[in-house]
């Protein structure tokens, strides 16, 4: 599975956050003349441009895992402070329990949480907070703690939809109610350890023949953009097969009409594009 966080890109509407901010701050290490303001403007998607081209991907300007990757995102020397192994917090996620539990001086406190969706899945495994912004606002809400995760700007965070909390709807950020963020934002230290443990839920390999929910949704997915005009009954017949295959040739993909990895990820990132999603 390819993982990846939201697609960062330039617009009409102007997506803004500490990961676009990490994202400028990087890009003026690796010699851009750009501006670290936390928003992405056409400047940065210059910049991100050249960039892509210089690695011979597609030049669009929107920031994938390939990005990320290059700039070697999560991967800053962290400092835990000088507090006592004993005082010092963890966290756990359980991405099957969406619930995170954080643990000082032997006290624990469970919050409900929004995990990562199939198709952009939370990423599993032990990483340290390594940055953290005070009311970064509009989707991140009160609180942001960025993890070392290397392949994209995931995170900790509150959010401006508490309706998602409990819910597999985010793009691998771990959401939590601006209360409940708030609450551990103080007492968790740039160094802190995250574990994320539980199931990464990820599609299936879909092809002529497969039937059910996912297959539906891709035909949804396909129709939106354009590529299906029959109807989203949730079989995968040779009508699917030619849509994704027209799909796949337009994105430079293998064009043998099954949906795998590549294609999921190629998808995503079309539909986030066409839906105007700047949700993290």
């Amino acid at each position: 599975m390819i993982y990846a966080s939201r697609f960062l890109r330039y617009g009409e509407n102007t997506m803004q956050g500490p990961d676009v901010l990490l994202l400028q701050e990087k890009l003026i290490e690796a010699g851009y003349h750009i501006a670290a303001s936390g928003s992405y403007d056409q400047t940065t998607a210059k910049a991100v441009v050249h960039l892509q081209q210089l690695l011979d991907l597609s030049a669009d300007g929107v920031v994938g895992p390939e990005i990320w990757n290059t700039l070697n995102l999560g991967r800053e020397k962290t400092a835990a402070g000088k507090e006592s192994l004993t005082a010092r917090p963890s966290i756990l996620i359980n991405l099957s329990k969406r619930r995170l539990t954080f643990t000082i001086g032997g006290k624990s406190t469970g919050y409900p949480v929004a995990i990562g969706k199939p198709s952009t899945p939370s990423p599993l495994g032990n990483w340290v907070i390594v940055q953290k912004t005070m009311n970064p606002g509009g989707p991140f809400g009160a609180r942001w703690m960025r993890l070392s995760v290397p392949w994209g700007g995931y995170g900790i965070h509150g959010t401006n939809n508490p309706n998602s909390i409990g819910r597999a709807v985010s793009h691998g950020c771990i959401r939590m109610y601006n209360k409940d963020v708030i609450k551990i934002y103080d007492l968790t230290p740039i160094g802190t350890p995250v574990n994320i443990v539980g199931k990464a839920y990820t599609g299936r390999i879909l092809k002529e023949g497969s039937s059910g929910d996912d297959v539906k949704q891709l035909q949804k997915d396909l129709k939106k953009l354009g590529y299906y005009n029959s109807s989203t009954d949730g079989a995968f017949g040779p009508k699917t097969t030619e849509a994704v295959k027209s799909f796949q040739t337009d994105y430079d993909l293998a064009s043998d009409g099954i949906v795998g990895p590549y294609t999921y990820f190629a998808l995503e990132k079309a539909m986030d594009i066409a839906n105007n999603s700047f949700e993290p």
